[in-house]
């Protein structure tokens, strides 16, 4: 049944979490302006109008596109994805970034294409688990074309390198798989043969055996590796029950690193305290079962894991920049959806929830 008209609530959260974010994001930045006010001015500049203004009207105009087209064209999707991954390896047009290759610029513009692949992963995933529904649970029809999907994808994901962003997929598709009417056990042998290859990657990638170690021994390095951790906590650890007030984080002046982006949930707590860490949790939580009642609605099977892929994916990279700012896991470069720096990837993830907003349209009565 097409009801006509989008999930308000749903949109409501979105909005809630926009505002609060960028509210965050410009008080995080604070530490940048006394440093550099050029640099202040050009990052919220990009935040506010190629990231939040742009993104909002990309919403809106993905909510009016019958989600159905992309089924039809999900193929050619994830191979535009994959070819806008490749162009990071194309001089003059990617860059390298700490030793990453992870950018495009054109046009001036820096891009991410791991928001394309993103995107690109959810739309084929969901037309493939929606063709082969009957027979998921087969090795041929399920678990043979994810292991396709993800090799494919981990292939460019772990040659730029970009780990965080491979494991955030991985974990995309597996839930995906299993509620479109996968088996756990397979999942669970997938698992095993992750943690094997993740091990293998540490010994291999300095980077990752850094951050393994200063997770197990967070004190070993305080100075050196374990800044940033250590760091993180300290400013969750100052802000308490209340937190210092708004604007008042002293950490995001000198101490932390990637106060925007990466720690920016840190910045949160020192300024609103436990308080804040657990309404802004909560929100999430909100976000994220608001998407799930979108997605059991959802008219068909590819609506509903459309919009179950975008739901997770999102909640997934938020939870887990909220755990390694508390400590909980490993520091990661994941962002905190709508907080952390990135207009580009802010701007296709309001693409995301506008097909999440199309869909909630098409619900059953």
């Amino acid at each position: 049944m097409n009801n006509k008209e989008i999930d308000k609530i749903f949109l409501f959260i979105i909005l809630i979490l926009l505002g609060i974010g960028f509210s965050v994001f410009i008080s995080a930045s604070m530490g940048i302006l006394v440093k550099d006010s050029a640099l202040f001015s050009s990052v919220t500049f990009k935040q506010a109008f190629f990231g939040i203004i742009l993104g909002l009207i990309a919403c809106f105009v993905m909510s009016k596109i019958n989600y159905k087209i992309y089924k039809k064209y999900a193929l050619y999707i994830f191979i535009l994805s994959l070819v806008a991954m490749s162009l990071v390896f194309i001089p003059g047009i990617g860059t390298t970034l700490n030793g990453a290759k992870r950018w495009i610029f054109i046009f001036g513009m820096s891009f991410q294409p791991v928001a394309l692949l993103n995107i690109g992963f959810i739309i084929y995933w969901s037309a493939w688990l929606s063709f082969a529904k009957e027979k998921i649970g087969t090795i041929k029809y399920g678990l043979i074309p994810l292991v396709i999907l993800l090799g494919i994808s981990g292939l460019f994901l772990l040659i730029q390198p970009d780990t965080d962003s491979f494991l955030v997929i991985c974990a995309t598709g597996a839930v995906m798989y299993l509620v479109a009417g996968g088996k756990v056990r397979y999942i669970f042998l997938l698992s095993m043969i992750g943690i094997v290859c993740l091990a293998g990657l540490a010994f291999t990638r300095p980077y990752i055996m850094s951050r393994i170690k200063t997770y197990i021994h967070p004190t070993s390095d305080i100075l050196g590796a374990g800044w940033q951790a250590s760091q993180s906590q300290i400013a969750v650890g100052s802000g308490q029950i209340f937190g210092r007030g708004f604007g008042q984080s002293i950490q995001k002046f000198k101490f932390l690193p990637e106060s925007i982006s990466d720690s920016i949930f840190a910045v949160l707590g020192e300024e609103m305290g436990f308080i804040g860490c657990v309404f802004v949790v909560c929100l999430f939580l909100f976000f994220i079962f608001r998407g799930f009642k979108i997605s059991i609605r959802s008219p068909d099977l590819f609506g509903g894991l459309l919009v179950l892929g975008i739901v997770i994916l999102i909640a997934i990279q938020s939870f887990i920049n909220i755990a390694s700012a508390l400590g909980i896991i490993p520091i990661s470069g994941i962002p905190l959806a709508f907080f952390s720096q990135g207009g580009t990837s802010m701007f296709m993830m309001l693409v995301q929830l506008g097909i999440v907003l199309n869909v909630s349209k098409y619900r059953k009565s």
